[in-house]
């Protein structure tokens, strides 16, 4: 009956327009055909109600990709978000290829209201989102300490790939602008940059090897580079890409253009320690 009443109004115009052109028809016609005529329209119309109002509800069952949150009037989206929910109410989130929480959801069905418990995370001290699906879009809603906070998700059929994601994998030099003792502007066939999936980089030259650990911010394309070698700065580049081959560092907070634009490889032009 549930299904029934989701729709049944959007068919009372038909309806009624429907019954008064068979009943005018079936009249000049005689009795016999009106009790006809007035069986078929039933049968009809109940069939073409059911069948509209009885259309499956969106379910929040499978994977969800965060597309914005705003925080009163200020976006704070995060990097390739998502949360991907099972029918057994059981549900794990990440950022990208990396999960991160796991644990279980509740959606109270009369208030509409969706819980998260983290099984590995905190405890949430806020109110469950208001929640509300339509096809393949869902948002979130609920105050916290005061705020409106807003969540846009859009469902999905793979993961989203974080600028993290993107920048693993072993690059050469193809251009240079600017001087810098890390990753030096020399376009050698043995000069090159390896990101390894456990956050730690290779730069490889003709004059050695210097190594250390990069983080790439959640929110941003950044990246941080943190050389072991005292010698060397912590500092801060820009990410860009151009399709999957190509990526783009530059530096931040600098007097002068520092730019520097690698190919990816899949090779060492020499093997590393």
């Amino acid at each position: 009956m549930e299904c029934f009443k989701n729709g049944w109004y959007n068919w009372v115009p038909l309806s009624f327009a429907l019954f008064f052109w068979y009943i005018g028809s079936a009249l000049a016609q005689g009795r016999t055909k009106l009790q006809k005529r007035m069986r078929l329209l039933i049968l009809v119309v109940t069939t073409a109600v059911v069948a509209a109002s009885c259309q499956k509800k969106p379910t929040i069952v499978g994977l969800w990709v965060v597309k914005s949150v705003m925080v009163g009037a200020e976006e704070m989206t995060p990097n390739a978000r998502w949360t991907r929910f099972h029918a057994d109410h059981t549900q794990e989130s990440g950022n990208g290829m990396f999960q991160h929480s796991y644990g279980t959801w509740f959606l109270d069905s009369k208030e509409g209201k969706l819980s998260i418990e983290n099984t590995n995370g905190l405890t949430d001290p806020y109110e469950g989102f208001k929640t509300t699906i339509k096809a393949d879009h869902m948002t979130w809603e609920r105050m916290e300490d005061g705020v409106l906070v807003q969540v846009e998700l859009e469902r999905s059929n793979q993961l989203p790939q974080t600028y993290g994601d993107r920048v693993l994998g072993l690059w050469t030099l193809e251009k240079a602008a600017g001087k810098h003792n890390l990753l030096q502007a020399t376009l050698d066939p043995n000069h090159y940059l390896f990101l390894r999936w456990d956050r730690r980089f290779v730069v490889g030259t003709n004059e050695g090897r210097a190594y250390g650990v990069y983080n790439v911010h959640g929110h941003k394309p950044e990246v941080e580079l943190i050389p072991y070698n005292s010698q060397f700065q912590r500092e801060f580049w820009t990410v860009d890409y151009n399709g999957d081959s190509t990526l783009v560092l530059q530096l931040i907070d600098s007097d002068t253009l520092v730019r520097r634009t690698y190919k990816r490889i899949l090779e060492f032009p020499s093997q590393p320690n």
